[in-house]
């Protein structure tokens, strides 16, 4: 069973042709691959988290369906927040360099 985001469906229903479109390209990224679709949940988890996503509680729940632990969930969170927390310090490094 496919487990497209929920706002999927309004687009389905506004523009059919572009629902297509973006069914297939989350169809050809979630596919069967080189990557375990355990870990291609947890990367999406920490991706829509550092997002700002409302999507991380239904992807949490989908990734704990494919045996993912809620430690490989609070660790792939803390990832995303590392991310965030790291471009912010390199955005403002200037600020640290300036012994002025």
């Amino acid at each position: 069973m496919k487990h497209y985001p929920k706002f999927y469906e309004l687009i389905q229903k506004s523009d059919p042709e572009l629902y297509s479109e973006i069914t297939t390209m989350y169809d050809l990224v979630m596919r069967p691959g080189a990557i375990d679709m355990k870990t291609k949940l947890l990367i999406l988890l920490a991706v829509d988290a550092y997002a700002g996503s409302s999507g991380v509680k239904p992807i949490s729940e989908v990734a704990k369906k494919n045996g993912a632990s809620q430690e490989e969930i609070l660790e792939s969170i803390r990832i995303a927040y590392s991310v965030g927390a790291n471009r912010i310090l390199h955005t403002a490094s200037s600020v640290f360099a300036d012994e002025n």
